[in-house]
Formats: structure tokens, C-alpha cells, sequence
């Protein structure tokens, strides 16, 4: 029996199983299996055609949207409304075959934005452009999913491509640690009380992968996906934003009744007619979580007019990178003057973390 043949037989199995605290453990195993099988496709895949699929697409400015949407619901529209992009625009089907890129200048930060190929159901498995578009968007600081106000359902379908292929949207990595060792066994500590999965499902699924002895620390309560994730390590974790396009062809009790059907927030737009643009701007950069670096030479004033903008949760190691690649080679310490340090001027390491509105002097040797 060939993978793909033992793929359909676990998928078929995981639909006949009802879900009740019985099966749950042999869920978890047929899970890990059908999870590793899947990978081992994918590498075998990747074998053959000589290299993996996707578009070599560079990163650039402060952070990277990528714009993730059904063929023809407007991205090419939006983009070039965001930006200075020069996207094409046609009312039929894949008109973007390509990766277009785009910059957005907003309150000092520069947003690069990717206006990818459309999504098709089954892209995760290879139809139409899928692999080699959702292979950038692993990349992306954040996930513009841009729907038609005529059709809400499909983001629900988006979503489902992305974690296919291994992102997560809106998920934190699990919080455990999963250290393998030679002898002793398989030691699972949980630190908090496990509902979703046990101490035996935990050792199965870790068998399946060839993990016979590890030592494994738990912090939170988690399900046999997120453990199956944490064991393969391949997995995006990357937050979302949800764009309602073409609002200018209904009226605001249609966006109402679509407001309380969809679980999520969105911003209703028209790149069109230009609506409601200036408010995805300023969402889109609440979402990316900036914060602002004032920096100060040694024997200088400090730079407020222009702030080095970078993501929340920053190092100083970060910062050097930004300034110029060599500067973390000849790092000596950092001065800081701000809230991420206890007094004015503290002196700190390369690994600090810095925080918005911080003031910072890098010595080198």
C-alpha cells in the first residue's frame, strides 16, 4: 500500500470514529499518523520536482502583509490603493499569475505588501497556484484575507487551505518542551491539568514519530493537533486580518446581517470607490504590533523626528540588523533610556528586549 492509499484509509478511519473519551486516544495515534504520512508525501514530492514549489519572493521594509483572497474578490484593486504597486486589474478569473509587491509608507513604517495568485479550494493539495502561493505566505508578519461581501463563507475555506499546509492563523506555539534523550524512556510533566489530551495519548503520538525516550514539560492544556504540531516544528503561527470588499454595491442593512452571521471582526472596504481605506491602514498596523526606537549616538542628541519602527518584542540584536548587518559583529553593549529598563541610561546585552519609545545608544568596539 502507497502513501496516498494510506492517507485515504486514516482519513476514512477518523470519519467513522465517533469523538468520546474512549477514542480519544486512538484519535490522537490515527492524527499523528495520517500527520506524518502527509509530510513524508511532501518531502517525497519535493524529491522528485528537485526543489520545493513557490515564488522567491524577498522581504523587505518593516514587515510583510500578504494580501490572500478567492480569484477576482479585488486584491489587485486594494493593492494598488495601499500602495504604489501597479498590480493588474480585470473583472475575470487569475488575472495575477505572480507575486506583486507593494510598499506602504504609514506613520513612519514601511509595509511591504504581497498581492498573491487567487486561492481555489484544494489549493493546499496542489490545484490551480496553491503550493507555490501559500508557500509565501508562511513568510508574512501578517494575513490580509480579503473577501467579497457576496461571499463571507469563503474565509472560513481560506483558513482551512492555510492550516493544511501548516499555518496557523491566529494560534500561539503551544507552550511546551519536548527534549529527546537515549535511555529512559518517554517522562511527560504536566504542569496543569490535561482535558483535551493524556500522559498515554502524549507517549503514543510521540512514538509514532520515532520518539522513544524524551522528556516532556507541559504548560498548557493541549489537544493532540497542538502536540502533533509542536513534535513536527514546521508550523507558522502568523495573526490575521479580515477585509469585507465591494460594500459599495450593498447597503449597510445587508452588512449587518453579514456582520452577525461571520464570527469574526472585519473591515468593511471598497478599493474601488476608495472606501473605508484609510481605516484598513490603521488596523493593519494596530495588527502588526509596532513599536517605535528613538536612537541616540554617543555623543549626540536623539533622533525623534525619525523612530526606527520594528515589531513588538524586539531585540537589540534586531536593531543592529536594521542599522547594518556588521554592527552586531563589533557589539560591545547598548544604553537604554525608556520603560524596558530599570533606570535611565542602563547598560544592557544584545538580547534585551525592547519597548515602544524606548531611546537607545549602540557602542561597538
Amino acid at each position: 500500500m502507497g502513501v496516498p492509499e494510506k492517507i485515504k484509509k486514516i482519513e476514512e478511519d477518523l470519519l467513522k470514529t465517533q469523538v468520546n473519551k474512549h477514542t480519544e486516544r486512538h484519535i490522537g495515534i490515527l492524527r499523528a499518523k495520517l500527520a506524518k504520512l502527509k509530510m513524508d508525501q511532501e518531502e517525497q514530492q519535493s524529491r522528485r520536482s528537485g526543489s520545493a514549489q513557490g515564488y522567491d519572493v524577498k522581504k523587505s521594509g518593516d514587515a510583510t502583509v500578504v494580501l490572500i483572497g478567492l480569484p477576482s474578490v479585488g486584491k489587485s484593486t486594494l493593492l494598488n490603493m495601499l500602495t504604489n504597486a501597479k498590480s493588474k486589474v480585470a473583472a475575470y478569473q487569475f488575472t495575477t499569475l505572480d507575486v506583486v509587491p507593494g510598499v506602504l509608507e504609514y506613520k513612519g513604517a514601511r509595509i511591504q505588501v504581497l498581492d498573491l495568485p487567487g486561492i481555489i479550494q484544494g489549493a493546499s493539495s496542489g490545484k490551480g497556484l496553491g503550493k507555490r502561493v501559500l508557500a509565501v505566505a508562511r513568510n508574512a508578519d501578517l494575513v490580509m484575507f480579503v473577501i467579497d461581501v457576496f461571499q463571507p463563507e469563503a474565509r472560513s475555506l481560506l483558513e482551512k487551505e492555510l492550516r493544511l499546509t501548516g499555518i496557523r492563523v491566529d494560534e500561539e506555539p503551544p507552550n511546551l518542551v519536548i527534549e529527546t534523550t537515549t535511555t529512559g524512556g518517554i517522562s511527560v510533566a504536566p504542569m496543569v491539568r490535561l482535558t483535551k489530551t493524556s500522559v498515554e495519548t502524549v507517549k503514543d503520538i510521540l512514538r509514532v514519530y520515532g520518539m522513544n525516550s524524551a522528556r516532556v514539560v507541559i504548560r498548557q492544556d493541549v489537544s493532540d493537533e497542538q502536540l502533533i504540531d509542536a513534535v513536527l516544528g514546521s508550523r507558522a503561527y502568523i495573526p490575521s486580518l479580515t477585509v469585507m470588499n465591494k460594500i459599495d454595491l450593498v447597503n449597510a442593512g445587508f452588512i449587518n446581517e453579514v456582520t452577525a452571521k461571520l464570527p469574526m471582526r472585519f473591515v468593511p472596504i471598497s478599493a474601488e470607490s476608495n472606501l473605508n481605506i484609510e481605516a484598513l491602514k490603521q488596523e493593519m498596523y494596530k495588527r502588526l504590533d509596532f513599536i517605535r526606537i528613538y536612537m541616540r549616538r554617543r555623543s549626540g542628541e536623539t533622533d525623534y523626528k525619525e523612530p526606527m519602527i520594528v515589531r513588538n518584542g524586539s531585540t537589540v540584536l534586531q536593531i543592529c540588523d536594521k542599522v547594518h548587518r556588521k554592527i552586531k559583529d563589533d557589539f560591545r553593549y547598548a544604553l537604554i533610556w525608556g520603560k524596558s529598563v530599570k533606570f535611565e541610561g542602563q547598560r544592557v546585552g544584545i538580547n534585551h528586549k525592547l519597548m515602544d519609545e524606548d531611546v537607545l545608544t549602540l557602542v561597538t568596539k
